[in-house]
């Protein structure tokens, strides 16, 4: 782990775990091989209703597209131990970062963020195409990849 102003670890966070978060870590970590940069990238959801299973067969199939590996990825619920361990804690939208908040010792607030808010667009929160129909899954993928440009800019300076 490093300091806060220079993370070597991150944390992306959705609800369930198997389509927001699970994109955010395969993108991030794609991007950050390429930039030739070692991260400790995971992904975790608020509930645990998905626990153990693989990503959302559609945010894998969107993402795989584009050249992202979801393989070994599995579906878990934040931990006590995650606040600790992550440099960034990265939510998805407003609620989850509010779970998160109301989870985190104080001590670790600092850490958690949203992630669109290194993004260039007008948009803070990552919409969840899980009920959603038509190309939720590529606006996810669209918003993420702008976010995680700028995340690993910063990260390689």
């Amino acid at each position: 782990m490093t300091d806060k102003n220079n993370p070597s670890s991150i944390l992306i966070v959705c609800m369930g775990n198997i389509c927001r978060s699970p994109t955010g870590e395969a993108v991030l970590k794609g991007m950050a091989q390429n930039a030739g940069l070692s991260l400790d990238i995971d992904s975790a959801g608020t509930i645990a209703y998905h626990q153990g299973n693989p990503p959302d067969k559609r945010s894998r199939a969107a993402g795989e597209i584009r050249g992202y590996d979801f393989s070994h990825m599995r579906a878990r619920q934040v931990r006590q131990q995650d606040f600790t361990d992550f440099d960034l804690i990265l939510a998805a939208d407003k609620a989850n970062l509010s779970d998160l908040l109301a989870l985190c010792p104080a001590q670790h607030q600092h850490k958690v963020k949203l992630f669109l808010s290194y993004g260039e667009q007008s948009v803070d929160e990552i919409p969840d195409p899980y009920y959603g129909e038509g190309d939720g899954f590529e606006i996810v993928l669209d918003l993420i990849e702008n976010a995680a440009k700028n995340i690993i800019k910063e990260l390689a300076q």
